[in-house]
């Protein structure tokens, strides 16, 4: 069967386009994907099949990371929209969600000064509940609402959590060595 390069991630994967999917059956769809275009089993086929066949592995595979990520579902639904999130131009915040950013970094900071594995490990926790509560309103603002702009809002604030996450585990682990 050969593969349908002009479907977006959702199509590929049997999906509908939304926030909120079955991440079951967005991995049941990915095992079948994999095993039916993986280059293993182009092996015997003329370069050109094999080329086609890495082509269509690797799209299942970044589409698969793409879908399987909130914040990367969220990107892309809005990239879908035609919608840019501006994260790199726009660093437009409410002040509360700035004023919140800066305490959780002095948070961060002072716990690695302290070696506080627990500190660093209860923020974590907080962190990630803060980061499910931003994907629940950006399944909201994109499913329910259709809001672009307020989903562009959220994406770039989930951005900020993931830096955040991402900076507590690496103190977590310089801690832990």
């Amino acid at each position: 069967m050969a593969f349908d390069f002009s479907r977006d991630h959702f199509q590929q994967f049997g999906l509908p386009r939304a926030f909120r999917i079955d991440v079951a059956a967005l991995e049941a769809a990915y095992r079948s994907l994999q095993s039916q275009y993986h280059p293993d089993r182009a092996a015997a086929l003329p370069d050109a099949e094999k080329r086609l066949s890495l082509q269509a592995a690797t799209q299942v595979n970044e589409a698969f990371q793409t879908l399987k990520s909130p914040l990367a579902r969220g990107r892309y639904l809005l990239a879908l929209a035609g919608v840019d999130t501006q994260e790199e131009t726009n660093t437009a915040m409410p002040v509360d969600f700035l004023m919140q950013q800066m305490q959780w970094r002095e948070a961060i900071d002072d716990a690695r000064q302290q070696a506080g594995i627990v500190a660093l490990e209860a923020l974590e926790r907080e962190l990630r509940c803060e980061s499910q509560a931003l994907e629940a309103d950006l399944a909201q603002a994109l499913d329910t609402l259709h809001d672009h702009a307020a989903a562009a809002l959220l994406v770039r604030k989930l951005k900020f959590m993931s830096s955040l996450l991402r900076e507590v585990g690496v103190a977590i682990e310089t801690l832990l060595d």
